[in-house]
């Protein structure tokens, strides 16, 4: 029987693109084709280049391009590995298969955005072309060219496996057999731990703050919303702003990662959200008992298994140009790829016994953006939450969310979960296990030899090996919930969630600074209820005021020891003395006049500001401080019945404050910075052409507004993790919406390395909020305002 295509109803394919202050583009459009036409069209107007290295990526090509031995130019949440590894994992794993499930787990009018985004990147690509657009330095580069929707699966299937494989690419496409077995090498552990503790990504700080406020703070009319993801300023992972509608069916506001065309943190006319990267651990380790004499079996039972062996083969550019194919073998297990952390402690190589292999609960999760796509038409809080469980597609982060009409706030931490609990870890345990859990308690291993020690899967399990919905933790409240990358114990102080399993992050640990400063923030507003505009005017200033909060907490007892002379005899302080048993006071001993600097610190007034003189010596001399073990430095340990006000109390010495004082001063004179120096001097974006100052600093500091992921010199740029995109949301009692929103690093991917595009970038150094344009009368009464219809 013959198939017709069904003709499109005009102007089913025309999209709306009117662009408002600071460029923000508000795409209006008929059919999801037509507005995926749209979001593909302004994402490549404003980051084609960013776009098309990221799909060479994906696509498993960026040794043929940019050479094996080169790395990506920006950080992701796969980090930096060689070239070669990137292609040979992206080969291996973000394959057909990958492509025809997405296609079959998400609806009809998702795929059809998805097409539609290809189609509008493409014709902005050939316009561009045609024009000669000199904006985009790439326009004409080789490796930038028309994708398809397969590109955009791809792409989202690098977001999928962020907590998971993503971690790991180099350990999965080098694994391979050690010639002779390893020994366990104490030294390494340092480094793996580290490994280890990032979530995401390579750099220490990723997360985010979020924070709703019930209708005890806002005398019980309504809620309000505060969201702010700590993340990349450059690469194919920094979120864009966009507001998306289909009259009837769609109208939502907000974020989403490069290349995914539907809203992942935002709001609608019903609900807000936002996220926070999530402590569980979204992976699990399975300790396999390699046959005797066989590197590519292991013990099953009363018998053994062999791996699974795929070749991969990548081209690579040799020096005179001539195509080169290189193949390597990938062996999985019945679990996941086997995985080789060798390279980084010894103990957990792949030898003639041991083999190591990882499973990644996102593999097989395909839910992902069908949930942000549910999402994004939610009609009512519950709704919200309803379609949260359903799905249990969130795949690495916290969710904080509020909806109209409503006084209750919504935490959760639902979603893809390795449904390890701690019994299965206590019965199916080993010896490697063990060991591993000194480095990270958190990922379980289990008995590879054991075909019952893989996770469950149970009524209530959305995937095979998921923990059910009703064991993963979550909260409503009405007065707040918050969380600031901690786990999700004490996302409020008045409700800890206790007795979930060890995976999902753990419970009555210490809290970081910036977490404690968080519920400091709530709690001011829950002892002082405000009318709702009022409450959002007062959480301008305050999630911005960049106070550092070990400073409020102990800058006045630290200063008293510290700064009891006026002059210190500074020690040299060696590591690497140290570690070999020599006395750390070997060495000239410096005298160092602490005086000044001391005046400088009691007269800063505890924030980050551009402005403040101060900061800098501070972050020098707490930095030294922070190096010395919790029981060290403080006089009362952290107490998980006072949770927010332990530990507290400097414990150190004044000899011990004075040489880290000391050591501080002289560390900044070695940069060229004294201590009276402004942070902003340092601490600044080149965009439009100048130096923008900049606030605030890097999480461990305490600071609540975070800048970090700083250049050598201090500046701040594409590779930031930093206060990315803000957003403050409540719903008013005539229906409408009132958001102020702020995106640090800009719409343009040339914004925060000089380029154009800096409008946004100085509003968020000027902390001057957006009043974001939602309705249709605001979007064309905007003083940015203009207007272009794709036919």
């Amino acid at each position: 029987m013959p198939c017709f295509a069904t003709a499109a109803p005009p102007g089913s394919l025309a999209v709306e693109i009117r662009r408002t202050t600071d460029g923000i583009p508000h795409l209006k459009a008929a059919s999801w084709t037509a507005l995926g036409r749209g979001v593909g069209y302004v994402q490549a107007e404003d980051a084609l280049c960013s776009l098309a290295e990221a799909f060479v990526t994906y696509e498993g090509r960026r040794s043929w391009f940019f050479g094996a031995d080169g790395r990506p130019a920006r950080l992701s949440t796969f980090g930096r590995p060689l070239n070669l590894e990137l292609d040979f994992f992206w080969r291996g794993f973000a394959d057909d298969k990958v492509v025809a499930a997405y296609r079959a787990a998400h609806p009809p009018e998702l795929n059809q955005l998805i097409e539609g985004y290809a189609a509008g990147y493409n014709r902005y690509l050939a316009e561009a072309r045609r024009n000669g657009d000199t904006r985009r330095s790439c326009l004409n580069a080789p490796w930038v060219r028309e994708i398809t929707a397969v590109d955009i699966y791809r792409r989202m299937y690098s977001a999928q496996v962020a907590a998971g494989y993503a971690r790991f690419i180099p350990e999965i496409v080098n694994a391979h057999p050690a010639a002779a077995p390893t020994q366990s090498d104490a030294a390494d552990a340092d480094a793996l731990r580290y490994k280890l503790s990032m979530r995401i990504g390579d750099e220490p700080g990723l997360g985010s703050n979020a924070l709703a406020l019930g209708g005890d703070a806002t005398q019980q009319q309504g809620a309000v919303l505060f969201g702010n993801p700590h993340w990349y300023w450059g690469g194919p992972d920094r979120f864009y702003q966009m507001h998306l509608t289909i009259p009837g069916k769609l109208n939502v506001a907000g974020v989403a990662f490069l290349g995914i065309p539907v809203v992942m943190v935002g709001f609608n006319e019903h609900v807000a959200w936002s996220h926070t990267v999530s402590a569980a651990r979204r992976f699990g380790l399975f300790d396999l008992t390699l046959a005797d004499g066989k590197a590519y079996r292991y013990r099953l039972g009363e018998g053994d298994e062999p791996m699974t062996a795929r070749e991969v083969s990548v081209d690579v550019r040799a020096a005179d140009g001539s195509r080169q194919v290189q193949t390597r073998t990938l062996h999985q297990t019945r679990y996941g790829p086997v995985v080789d952390l060798g390279g980084h402690h010894p103990a957990f190589g792949w030898s003639a016994q041991k083999a190591l292999a990882i499973r990644d609960v996102n593999a097989e999760n395909f839910r992902i953006f069908r949930n942000f796509f549910y999402w994004n038409q939610a009609k009512s809080l519950d709704d919200f939450i309803a379609i949260q469980r359903r799905e249990a597609g969130i795949p690495w982060v916290n969710t904080v969310a509020i909806g109209r009409n409503d006084q209750r706030v919504w935490y959760a931490d639902v979603g893809n979960v390795p449904n390890a609990p701690d019994a299965l870890r206590a019965r199916c345990g080993t010896a490697l296990g063990q060991a591993f859990a000194t480095l990270d308690p958190l990922t379980p291993v289990l008995d590879g030899s054991k075909p019952d020690c893989n996770w469950l899967t149970e009524a209530g399990s959305v995937q095979p090996g998921a923990m059910p919905v009703d064991r993963l933790p979550s909260l409503l409240r009405t007065d707040y919930v918050a969380n600031m990358n901690d786990s999700y114990w004490l996302s409020n102080a008045a409700q800890p969630l206790e007795g979930y399993a060890t995976v999902l992050g753990g419970e009555r640990q210490p809290l970081s600074l910036r977490t404690r400063l968080g519920h400091h923030i709530a709690g001011n507003f829950i002892g002082s209820p405000q009318a709702p505009a009022t409450v959002l005017r007062r959480l301008e200033r305050e999630v911005l005021d960049a106070e550092v909060y070990s400073a409020v907490l102990f800058k006045e007892q630290a200063l008293q020891g510290a700064c009891r002379n006026d002059v210190v005899a500074l020690r040299p302080q060696s590591a690497k003395l140290a570690a070999q048993g020599e006395a750390a006071s070997a060495g000239a001993v410096r005298q160092v006049t602490v005086a000044p600097a001391c005046q400088v610190l009691r007269a800063w007034r505890n924030t980050g500001d551009a402005d403040a003189r101060g900061p800098l010596l501070w972050e020098a001399f707490w930095e030294r401080l922070n190096e010395l073990p919790d029981s060290e430095r403080y006089q009362v340990p952290f107490s998980p019945t006072a949770p927010l006000t332990t530990p507290s109390g400097i414990k150190l010495s004044d000899d011990a404050q004075q040489q880290a004082l000391a050591g501080a001063i002289e560390a900044l004179a070695v940069q060229g910075i004294t201590p009276d120096e402004t942070l902003g001097a340092r601490r600044y974006v080149q965009s439009g052409g100048s130096n923008v100052p900049l606030y605030g600093g890097c999480h461990v500091m305490g600071y609540f507004t975070v800048t970090c992921g700083l250049a050598d010199d201090g500046h701040v740029g594409p590779d930031a993790v930093a206060n990315s995109y803000l957003q403050l949301v409540r719903f008013d009692r005539r229906g409408g919406v009132e958001a102020r929103t702020l995106l640090a690093h800009g719409q343009d991917e040339d914004a925060v390395s000089g380029g154009a595009g800096s409008a946004p970038v100085q509003r968020y150094a000027d902390k001057a909020w957006l009043s974001f344009p939602f309705s249709e009368a605001d979007i064309r009464r905007d003083a940015g305002f203009s207007r272009r219809v794709l036919q």
